[in-house]
């Protein structure tokens, strides 16, 4: 066993008054990502030596069952399970669960407003505009010019298209708007980033490379060809200014226990806040682990880590 691992483990088991439930699936269009990072996050634990269950709440009556253990490892993507939803529900029932807390949920699930507050708060964001029927999708594109579409409570790159004309604006638009309130941001060419955060730590930057014409779904989940660089060719300093960027974005949400910032580097070498995901994936495509590894960690340490931030 490795220090690393023991450590983590002893603070667990000197915790923990009862199993765990890894909360997973429920209703979102990111359904099927989720149950996959819950079966994974489970058989860590499982091969830990913790008594754990998966527990999905899109099954009626899951928060009574929820009742019979003393740490819940959210493991649910979208509305529904990382917008606060359930972060209240299990505060409701005293429920120690991992991860941000209801407001930072909310705020962080929410881009339109995340970019305010960063906007407020003087963090660099790509500039914005938000989509309704009665936009004039014309003036829209003449200010933005080349962009990007997404909705504002969706993740793993749902409903968003990358779009170089006012046609493909206008299509982007009919198809995001599915998914609730739409975005349109800047697109900034340059290179894009991912920061993970667990606790306090920092981890490695993870640069991303796609064929694609942006980091899509279908590049996240399904690529081949996706090349993920870490270490991120940055500078040592350039790289703590990136880490510290994402830190402060991470703060400014009054997010805690783990997450992910996503950043893009523009044309002037200036970052620009994307995101932040407050429960990214744990599959065996998602950065997080790349990261851990890249940190020192192995997939049940980081497991193991993210859980003891909660207690």
């Amino acid at each position: 066993m490795s220090p690393v691992r023991e450590n983590l483990l002893s603070q667990l088991q000197g915790s923990l008054k009862g199993p765990i439930a890894v909360l997973a699936g429920g209703s979102s269009a990111e359904r099927d990502i989720s149950l996959s990072s819950g079966r994974a996050v489970l058989a860590a634990f499982a091969d830990a030596g913790l008594a754990c269950e998966l527990v999905d709440t899109a099954e009626p009556g899951w928060l009574e069952k929820a009742e019979q253990f003393d740490l819940a490892f959210i493991a649910l993507h979208g509305p529904g399970g990382e917008d606060g939803t359930v972060q209240g529900a299990l505060l409701t029932k005293g429920i120690r669960f991992t991860g941000s807390g209801v407001l930072a949920s909310a705020l962080a699930m929410d881009k339109q407003r995340s970019k305010l507050l960063w906007g407020g708060a003087g963090l660099p964001t790509p500039e914005f505009m938000v989509l309704d029927d009665r936009s004039d999708l014309a003036a829209v594109y003449a200010t933005l010019g080349e962009s990007i579409v997404k909705p504002s409570n969706e993740g793993s790159s749902i409903g968003m298209a990358r779009v170089a004309s006012l046609a493909e604006l206008r299509e982007a638009y009919g198809n995001a708007k599915n998914y609730g309130t739409v975005l349109v941001e800047r697109w900034v060419v340059g290179e894009e980033y991912t920061v993970a955060i667990v606790g306090r730590e920092v981890l490695p930057a993870i640069r991303l490379e796609t064929n694609n014409r942006f980091y899509d779904f279908e590049a996240k989940y399904q690529s081949t060809t996706t090349r993920y660089l870490c270490p991120c060719g940055l500078s040592e300093a350039e790289e703590i200014e990136l880490q510290n960027l994402a830190l402060q974005a991470f703060d400014s949400l009054g997010c805690s226990g783990w997450g992910r910032v996503d950043v893009m580097r523009d044309s002037d070498g200036r970052f620009q806040l994307l995101e932040v995901n407050t429960i990214p994936g744990m599959t065996d495509h998602s950065l997080v682990p790349m990261a851990a590894e890249a940190h020192g960690w192995n997939f049940q340490e980081l497991v193991l880590a993210i859980a003891v931030q909660a207690l």
